[in-house]
């Protein structure tokens, strides 16, 4: 773990929005940088209702060629889900694990997958998205391939539809288009947080701070938005780590925001470019 350095002069105060376990990461990470970072977690994560079909998704993993798990929490809720009469070795040939950033691969990692089955988007990647990881996996996929995306939804949405995103969607197609044979499964939803007067109260002094908050989804801003109706956000400042969230914190009215390229260097740096 490096070691936390004092808070450096000047530096605007931070909010981390991800969700509770991630957002602990990235505040210490900003904190042993000299930040003065705050975790207000904006998603709630909990395990899917129905952990059936993670369940039968884990007995027929042998059949598998590849699983797409689309954020760190759906790599830990994945897991949780295994049976314990369920054998599994970690296999560095089959399935593939395919991930979109550091966090997810690191989870992996700490599940016993070895480094050398795990595909994500490339070092120089500006963005860690479906995208991106289509690049590096796309020369893997032929017709017939069978491809599990293992992803969150909305808490009392339709666990059985397909849709978790514009990139899953996109990254789906993609595989369809290409002959895979794809299929999803929910391990994991995702709700609003509970709006308390402690976390009200978080949001006003960040407000009268001047902090940049940070954002690595649309769905956390919008939780936001849709808890303070008529709040001005004008004078706050943003930091979000892909075009759409960019367009989506414009478009609620903050008043001044940057695209972060991928890692924790750009984003400090493009925290950087808002003082």
């Amino acid at each position: 773990m490096p070691r936390r350095t004092s808070v450096l002069p000047n530096r605007r105060p931070l909010v981390v929005t991800r969700p509770a376990r991630e957002a602990a990461q990235w505040v210490a990470q900003l904190q042993a940088r000299g930040w003065l970072a705050q975790a207000l977690p904006l998603i709630d994560i909990a395990p899917a209702p129905d952990r059936a079909p993670v369940v039968q998704a884990w007995q027929t993993l042998n059949q598998l060629d590849a699983l797409m798990l689309v954020s760190s929490n759906a790599v830990e809720q994945f897991f949780a889900a295994r049976p314990a009469d369920v054998p599994w070795a970690a296999d560095a040939a089959k399935p593939r694990w395919w991930v979109t950033g550091p966090g997810s691969q690191a989870a992996l990692l700490a599940q016993g997958v070895p480094a050398s089955a795990i595909d994500q988007p490339a070092p120089h990647a500006t963005a860690l998205d479906s995208e991106a990881l289509w690049a590096q996996v796309q020369t893997q996929v032929r017709p017939g391939m069978r491809v599990l995306i293992v992803r969150g939804t909305v808490a009392g949405a339709d666990a059985g539809a397909p849709a978790n995103g514009q990139g899953r969607d996109w990254l789906g197609a993609q595989l369809t288009q290409a002959g895979a044979q794809v299929q999803w499964v929910v391990a994991y939803t995702r709700s609003a947080p509970a709006w308390d007067g402690a976390r009200r109260a978080q949001v006003a002094q960040a407000l009268a701070q001047e902090a940049v908050w940070l954002w690595s989804s649309s769905e956390a801003l919008a939780n936001l938005i849709a808890a303070f109706p008529g709040q001005s956000w004008q004078g706050a400042a943003a930091v979000a780590t892909h075009p759409r969230i960019v367009q989506a914190a414009r478009d609620a009215g903050f008043g001044r925001v940057a695209l972060a390229a991928a890692g924790l260097d750009a984003v400090c740096a493009s925290i950087e470019s808002l003082a």
